[in-house]
């Protein structure tokens, strides 16, 4: 129910706007499609013969080390922040539900794993950003501590859609995020940890006031304000110099014939190595894409990919342009490329 939920909200966010348009979002979106009336609509196909690759768990493609260690990198730099769910706990349990998920099952037992979040939001967070930039990456691990789904639209340097976009809404800088289950808009990536935390956290609907800082919101120390957050950050960043510059892609040529493709899903969370490249692609393409975020403790996602694909491991990438489903990121980084690249 909540992945066709999403997929809705998804397509509602791409509709064609009915009466007079917002400031900003659609009135860009509709000049952009105005001037490129003409323009020849651009097919997206996946490579011919593709045969997306069986899932491996725990092993790195031939060829790959190198890039999952320095991916890794900025996973120990930041403590694993992401990599766990809000108030991640851990139990054992009979196991007497066979289906669901468990990394462990032993002598009738299983780990079952619980956490601590506030409500969960109807509709999918959406955010402007790009992934090298470290306060981009703030927000990301926010949206992954908390369970999120969240859809991106990749605005790193020279992109040429989704960054005017947001700019003729008045973002200033980068992240930028829509929350349409709050109506709020924002750029500033502590003020919108803050907000995430505020609306769907573990104190979410408890009365705290307005002004209630980032400890009282139950915000995790690796992402509340200061110098030792943006330190790590910055440092996770350097870590890699990748995802900062948009190259030519279909999805930017479909972008700017007025016609955006439909974003891709991807379930992961923010700290996984194998992801980083993944993203790094998603980001220089302009690829739009909604994240399903599934940390450690993530129950009911990490449920519902075992129950889609028989299996649970991440990255899992869904392309609803061509088809394809896939796991084993290496696999997915040549897929992007060979469907997407210019």
């Amino acid at each position: 129910f909540l992945y066709r939920t999403m997929v809705a909200a998804l397509a509602a966010s791409f509709a064609p706007a009915g009466g007079a348009p917002k400031a900003g979002r659609r009135a860009a979106a509709r000049c952009r499609a105005s001037a490129d009336a003409n323009a020849k609509t651009v097919r997206i196909t996946a490579p011919e013969g593709w045969n997306p690759p069986e899932p491996k768990k725990f092993t790195v493609a031939e060829g790959n080390l190198g890039n999952v260690i320095s991916a890794a990198v900025p996973l120990v730099l930041r403590l694993g922040t992401g990599a766990l769910v809000n108030g991640y706990a851990p139990s054992l349990v009979d196991d007497d539900e066979p289906t669901k998920y468990s990394i462990v099952r032993f002598a009738g037992k299983r780990l079952a794993e619980a956490s601590a979040l506030g409500p969960r939001p109807a509709q999918p967070i959406e955010v402007f950003e790009y992934e090298g930039s470290p306060y981009c990456r703030k927000v990301r691990e926010a949206c992954a501590c908390l369970d999120l789904d969240v859809v991106y639209r990749p605005c790193p340097s020279g992109e040429s859609y989704w960054r005017p976009m947001a700019k003729a809404e008045g973002a200033a800088t980068f992240p930028y995020m829509k929350d349409p289950n709050t109506g709020a808009s924002m750029c500033e990536s502590d003020d919108i940890v803050e907000h995430l935390f505020r609306n769907y956290g573990p104190t979410a609907g408890s009365g705290l006031p307005a002004d209630a800082d980032a400890k009282a919101l139950g915000v995790p120390f690796m992402l509340r304000r200061g110098g030792i957050t943006n330190l790590t950050c910055y440092a996770a960043a350097l870590a890699r110099l990748k995802g900062l510059k948009c190259r030519p892609s279909r999805a930017s040529e479909a972008a700017s014939a007025g016609e955006p493709i439909e974003p891709l899903v991807l379930w992961t969370y923010e700290s996984s190595p194998f992801t980083k490249a993944v993203r790094e692609a998603l980001t220089e393409m302009a690829i739009p894409h909604a994240v399903r975020y599934c940390p450690r403790g993530s129950v009911s996602k990490r449920d519902e990919l075992l129950a889609k694909t028989g299996t649970f491991q991440v990255p899992y990438l869904e392309d609803p342009n061509t088809g394809v489903a896939m796991f084993e990121s290496a696999a997915m980084v040549d897929y992007l490329e060979k469907t997407y690249s210019l």
